[in-house]
C-alpha cells in the first residue's frame, strides 16, 4: 500500500506531471528543467527526490552532469503501471504547449555559461 500511495502523491503536484513531460520528451538536467519550468533550482530538485522515490524518474551521473529520465523499467509495479498510463494522456494533455519550446531550446551548455557570466562568484 505505501508504494501505491507513494506513486500518488507524486503524480499530484502539477509542477511533477510538467516534470514527466518534460522527461517524456527528453533527458535533461536539473538546469535544463528549472529553465523550463521557470522554476528555482532547489524546488526541481526536491520535486526529482519525490519522483525517483517514487520509483517514476531516474537518475544517471554523467560526469559532471546528473541527468534525469523517465524510468525504463521501475520494480514497483504501481509506478510502473501509472507510466504506462500517463505516457499517453501527457501527448495529448492541454496546457503544455509553453512548456515543450522552452524544452526543445533548453541547452546546458548555455544555460550554464550564462550563468557564469552573470554570477562568476559561483565558479570561484
Amino acid at each position: 500500500m505505501k508504494k501505491m500511495v507513494k506513486v500518488m502523491k507524486a503524480l499530484s503536484d502539477p509542477s511533477r506531471l510538467k516534470i514527466m513531460k518534460a522527461l517524456q520528451m527528453r533527458t535533461m538536467c536539473v538546469c535544463e528543467l528549472q529553465y523550463t519550468l521557470s522554476l528555482a533550482q532547489s524546488s526541481i530538485s526536491k520535486h526529482l527526490k519525490i519522483l525517483e522515490d517514487a520509483e517514476l524518474v531516474v537518475s544517471r551521473k554523467d560526469g559532471l552532469w546528473v541527468n534525469y529520465s523517465l524510468a525504463d523499467s521501475p520494480e514497483n509495479p504501481y509506478a510502473s503501471d501509472m507510466l504506462n498510463l500517463l505516457v499517453p494522456w501527457l501527448e495529448s494533455a492541454p496546457g503544455f504547449e509553453d512548456m515543450m519550446d522552452r524544452v526543445k531550446t533548453a541547452d546546458r551548455q548555455f544555460l550554464t555559461r550564462n550563468l557564469f557570466f552573470f554570477h562568476p562568484e559561483i565558479a570561484e
